[in-house]
């Protein structure tokens, strides 16, 4: 017969106690995502000082807000695309082709079916261009994945086919103006105005409440450990202020009154004297952040987010343990193509017309803000916050120089060595941290 009284006494007489966490640790913050904000928060000091405050004036938080959507909307896809250890060099390409067919389809055949001024116009000018995008993409999924043509090359040949393919849908030519209502999915010309926009902001801030206590509920559920009650209730008030407060900023930005006497005349209406209104959130930030959602959920409550992180981690491993990896590729790249089509709505509102250059260099861009928001090129690791958060921080690098009066091709210069400067800190941090 086993003795066990010896093991059991030794066991509870060497239990060490457990040392109890400070409250910063029980919060169990992203120390990388931290560290981002930080960065972020820098560069924004910085800009304000050289600028004389105006970098972090409503009017400019709101431009850079609108400025930044269409390639953080493209970086989300991004972040699938590398996580699977693939890399798509065609997606500035492939967003001139969407916008191209889209501005063919909203001022050559759509008005000749529906008559000029139908909402039907932008409607199906937009599922034109989603359908566009999203076959496109699946083509060049198809050959990476069944072909086994490396993604590289692939993209690569898309980067100089579909620019091409653009300029010959428009013969060179820029097509606009585009449909007022499309517009609307620009930014300055299509804005919820204060009112909605703080119904926006409490529904946001009531949904991520409810999401931490939902989160914190079902691991208790599990009997998985969970932080502290405070300590929920400092991530909810951050979380609550910071939505909060972005809202209140993008108030703050008052349409001249000029343009709000034109609003009111446009209605037929006589504007009050002394009306003071404020832009509010932008149609297409409130895309953005829809776009978010739904990719976050896809990366951490679907299958498909599972094995799509499952394949990036082990290939060999996913596709021994049943995992269509080859039909994972198309579903990825068509996911990337969608987005990319979503983003030429965006972009092509914003100048109101189609040009030949829109989306160059957007691929660059992209990339870099996927991998600045901490996007493995290893594979299997990659946030969609993060890469939102990178775009933001690209993006505020280049509108503070322009600010400041950096000449462009210096801005250039900035970026490329601050992307090169974050990859090289990522792979400090994750050796640091064993990842």
């Amino acid at each position: 017969m086993t003795d066990t009284g010896p093991a059991d006494t030794r066991d509870s007489a060497t239990t060490v106690p457990q040392t109890p966490k400070s409250f910063f640790a029980s919060l169990e913050l992203d120390m990388r995502l931290i560290g981002m904000i930080a960065a972020l928060f820098v560069i924004w000091v910085g800009f304000a000082a050289f600028t004389d405050g105006r970098f972090l004036t409503p009017r400019n938080i709101f431009n850079l807000t609108i400025q930044t959507v269409s390639v953080a909307i493209m970086a989300t896809g991004m972040v699938f695309i590398i996580v699977t250890r693939h890399i798509d060099l065609s997606v500035g390409s492939l967003l001139a082709t969407c916008s191209a067919a889209m501005a063919v389809l909203q001022t050559q055949y759509l008005p000749e079916i529906f008559g000029l001024g139908s909402p039907m116009i932008w409607i199906f000018a937009v599922i034109g261009g989603l359908i566009v995008g999203t076959a496109i993409g699946a083509f060049q999924g198809w050959m990476v994945g069944y072909l086994a043509i490396p993604a590289f090359i692939v993209t690569l040949g898309g980067l100089l086919i579909w620019r091409n393919v653009a300029w010959y849908m428009t013969n060179g030519q820029t097509i606009g103006p585009l449909d007022s209502t499309f517009q609307i999915f620009g930014g300055i010309n299509g804005t919820l105005g204060e009112s909605w926009s703080w119904i926006i902001g409490m529904v946001l801030t009531a949904a991520a409440l409810a999401m931490l206590f939902a989160s914190r509920r079902r691991k208790s559920s599990h009997g998985f450990p969970v932080k502290p009650m405070g300590a929920e209730v400092a991530l909810g008030g951050i979380f609550a202020f910071a939505i909060l407060a972005f809202i209140f900023i993008l108030n703050s930005y008052s349409i001249p009154e000029r343009r709000l006497e034109r609003m009111f005349e446009a209605r037929g209406e006589v504007m009050p004297e002394g009306l003071v209104q404020g832009y509010g959130l932008p149609v297409s930030v409130l895309l953005l952040i829809v776009i978010a959602i739904v990719m976050t959920v896809i990366a951490q409550r679907t299958r498909l987010g599972r094995y799509i992180f499952a394949t990036g981690g082990n290939p060999d491993a996913a596709e021994l343990s049943g995992i269509n990896t080859k039909l994972l590729t198309v579903k990825v790249f068509a996911i990337m193509g969608a987005l990319c089509a979503l983003s030429a709505v965006v972009a092509s509102a914003r100048l109101t017309n189609h040009s030949n250059d829109i989306g160059t260099l957007d691929e660059l861009r992209v990339i870099a803000a996927a991998v600045i928001g901490g996007t493995a090129l290893s594979g299997g690791i990659g946030t969609i916050y993060g890469a939102i958060l990178g775009a933001l921080i690209m993006q505020s690098l280049q509108s503070g120089m322009a600010m400041v009066g950096v000449d462009a091709p210096l801005q250039n210069i900035v970026v490329g060595a601050v992307l090169v400067l974050a990859v090289w800190v990522d792979i400090i941090y994750r050796r640091r941290a064993g990842l």
